[in-house]
């Protein structure tokens, strides 16, 4: 006969009885997130600037809230496509701000669009954001026990390099979701059946690197 699990945070056990971190049970657009993107490697620059534009876009809301209108976000903001929002208009933040769709708050459009035309900046700098963002790796013997901690050193740093470049909504807490769902670090639980997965894509990625002469 089973029994309820005793531990202090028992894990989230999903469609196939597999044991899963305990968050992604919350909401049903959770699963599929975290089973298939939440902590895998990412090297594409679209990507992570689509991702750390989103967590701006989180800042005092949820992640089911923006996971909830991701599509959206993609359609106002031309797939994150970094040259096309840095050429946004006054205009184009007027347009941003009567769509429903996204969360409009005229701050964090603003920041957003400020931060794609940093972005720009930073590409032509390192040759890419991927390989900015990975060198703040940091090494896995100095990460906390999964999903304790909400900011760490490297995170701190990050956000203190980015802050330098002149980024908005880049704060300590902000980078180190980024950090998380990137895959700049694994933070599924132990016990997640999705935690060995992440580890063999990491074990299987080059981190990105600075053309040499840059």
């Amino acid at each position: 006969m089973s029994t309820p699990d005793s531990r202090p945070n028992p894990p989230f056990i999903g469609p196939d009885g597999q044991a899963r971190c305990r968050w992604c049970g919350g909401a049903p657009e959770f699963l599929p997130y975290h089973d298939t993107e939440w902590g895998f490697p990412v090297a594409d620059d679209r990507r992570l600037f689509e991702k750390l534009c989103l967590e701006g876009f989180q800042s005092g809301l949820s992640w089911r809230t923006i996971l909830s209108k991701r599509e959206n976000f993609r359609a106002a903001f031309h797939g994150f496509d970094i040259d096309r929002v840095a050429a946004f208009t006054a205009d184009d933040v007027e347009r941003l701000l009567q769509d429903e769709g996204i969360v409009r708050h005229r701050g964090k459009i603003e920041a957003a669009i400020h931060n794609a035309q940093r972005a720009r900046e930073l590409i032509a700098q390192e040759g890419s954001l991927a390989a900015f963002f990975w060198r703040h790796e940091p090494d896995a013997a100095t990460l906390a026990t999964p999903q304790t901690v909400s900011t760490s050193a490297a995170s701190q740093a990050l956000s203190k390099a980015l802050k330098k470049q002149g980024w908005k909504f880049v704060g300590p807490t902000t980078v180190y979701a980024f950090m998380q769902a990137m895959g700049l670090v694994n933070d599924h639980s132990a016990d997640c059946v999705v935690r060995p997965q992440v580890a063999r894509a990491r074990e299987a990625f080059t981190p990105p690197r600075t053309p040499a002469g840059n």
